[in-house]
């Protein structure tokens, strides 16, 4: 079995990250346009480049790795050679990607966080029903050393996956880059910002796994009446910090429904 990309960017750097890792023999073949891009992860990750996808076969698996605007155009002209079919771009339904690929069915929908680059990303998967066992044990085997994966009974449910871990990291990459500010606007150097955000991040989430109290219990008990924790939480529950937060996530998985329908169309329906 060789592994195929069909694009080498972020997210399938992060898939390959992994699998070099976990199975660093495996065939590799990332198809890209961009010359220094291939020449990078060729050094990278010891994996085969080439410009133009080549032929899989029904033993392979080719991953589609590009972005959802430009799926299409990168998919003319593709043979599957039966080759089961990771698609990790966001939005773009089995029934899409399908049409992209001439009527090829044989595909699995990943949606992976940029985390998986370091063996700590989520992955959310979904395969229609008629994908058999095999496969379905093949996407985990590849997806299992990125981190944690998860299966969902219905592909709707891809659009509300994006909009809690897909898109998730970023979420906290905004909060770290808040604490580390206000860390700044308290006198604190730009590094010992840095260091104190990603330390108080990192040590509450470990103790957080190492508890099973709920997260609000956890903060209830670092925030004892009328300290000092109780004057932040009181700001940040006047400002409805939560509700901000479910209302961005919210936004997300919109956005996701909308790229999905754009996608849908036919392009006699899309004029």
């Amino acid at each position: 079995m060789t592994v195929y990309f069909l694009g080498g960017g972020n997210m399938a750097e992060a898939i390959i990250a992994g699998l070099r890792r976990a199975r660093p023999v495996l065939p590799v073949h990332v198809a890209d346009r961009g010359e220094e891009k291939r020449r990078r992860l060729a050094q990278q990750y010891r994996v085969a480049v080439s410009e133009k996808l080549p032929v899989p076969t029904a033993d392979d698996v080719l991953v589609l790795a590009v972005k959802p605007q430009d799926m299409q155009t990168a998919c003319a002209g593709v043979e599957t050679g039966g080759a089961l079919v990771l698609s990790v771009a966001a939005g773009l339904s089995t029934a899409t990607l399908s049409r992209y690929l001439n009527g090829h069915t044989r595909i699995i929908r990943v949606m992976p966080n940029t985390p998986s680059k370091i063996g700590l990303g989520v992955s959310g998967l979904f395969a229609p029903e008629y994908i058999g066992q095999t496969d379905r044990d093949t996407a985990e085997m590849l997806m299992r050393p990125a981190g944690m994966t998860i299966w969902l009974d219905d592909e709707n449910r891809m659009h509300r996956i994006t909009g809690i871990s897909g898109s998730g990291s970023a979420y906290v990459f905004y909060l770290l880059d808040a604490l580390a500010a206000a860390a700044r606007e308290q006198g604190f150097s730009a590094q010992d910002a840095r260091s104190l955000s990603l330390a108080t991040f990192k040590g509450a989430v470990a103790l957080a796994e190492a508890q099973t109290e709920d997260f609000s219990v956890l903060q209830q008990q670092v925030t004892s009446k009328g300290g000092t924790t109780a004057e932040a939480v009181k700001v940040f529950e006047a400002r409805d910090i939560a509700g901000s937060i479910a209302q961005g996530v919210a936004a997300c998985v919109r956005r996701s429904e909308e790229i999905a329908a754009v996608f849908e169309k036919t392009p006699s329906e899309a004029v």
